[in-house]
């Protein structure tokens, strides 16, 4: 009895460390209530010649409410609060807010926050090796540091990709990448917009389903700063 459990969970094990990408997005969506990791964020333009390097923690509570808090190399907060998508620019005490329906789809802090708009609004495909071959070429332009992309094949210590292409054409990208562990954690994020742009998240110590509190995810304008939009 012990030996077919044993086997049982090796066979659960070995099946979660070979599944596809688009199964570990739902396994991470399905499974990540909450989270917050450290994040690097590469601006590059369509050229991959590097523009700009921010780095930041991320926050979420699904669905709707996010924080990215941006340290470096400029101070700027970005808030969901289920209703509101908020924008606080701390050098210039300015404040852009609009509603949270309108930042879907544009923003990828409100991309991992949301319950399935992946699925309902994108079109997924498993593309593996080739994302890989990618990344390398953007983490060498950019001079990210990072592992390097293996060999088609050499699974064990690689990362599955998958593309995301919205189903709607008033986006203001062309697609997502997006990049998981075995352990169906996500790594990587890469974002094209349709100026051929792209905007490249890597992650790091990421925490799934950490006690957050709810007052991170509130915001007030503070006194004295420009607010802009449909408050």
């Amino acid at each position: 009895m012990f030996k077919n459990t044993a086997f049982c969970l090796l066979l659960a094990v070995t099946a979660t460390a070979h599944a596809g990408a688009i199964d570990k997005l739902k396994n991470f969506i399905g499974n990540t209530r909450s989270a917050q990791a450290d994040f690097t964020q590469e601006m590059l333009d369509k050229n991959g010649k590097h523009i700009q390097t921010a780095y930041g923690i991320m926050q979420f509570i699904r669905p709707g409410k996010f924080r990215w808090s941006y340290q470096k190399p400029y101070e700027q907060i970005i808030v969901g609060d289920g209703v509101k998508f908020w924008l606080y620019d701390v050098d210039l005490n300015q404040v852009t807010v609009k509603k949270l329906d309108a930042a879907l789809g544009s923003s990828p802090a409100a991309l991992l926050s949301g319950s399935n708009e992946i699925e309902s609004g994108f079109t997924l495909k498993d593309i593996g090796c080739e994302a890989r071959v990618a990344a390398e070429q953007l983490q060498s332009a950019s001079h990210v540091p990072g592992d390097h992309a293996e060999p088609c094949g050499q699974e064990k210590e690689g990362l599955d990709w998958l593309e995301a292409k919205p189903k709607a054409q008033d986006t203001s990208f062309e697609s997502i990448r997006m990049a998981f562990n075995a352990q169906s954690e996500l790594v990587i994020m890469e974002l094209r917009d349709t100026f051929g742009h792209n905007t490249v998240l890597h992650f790091a110590n990421m925490r799934r389903n950490p006690q957050l509190p709810l007052q991170l995810f509130r915001f007030e304008p503070p006194k004295g700063a420009d607010v802009l939009g449909d408050e």
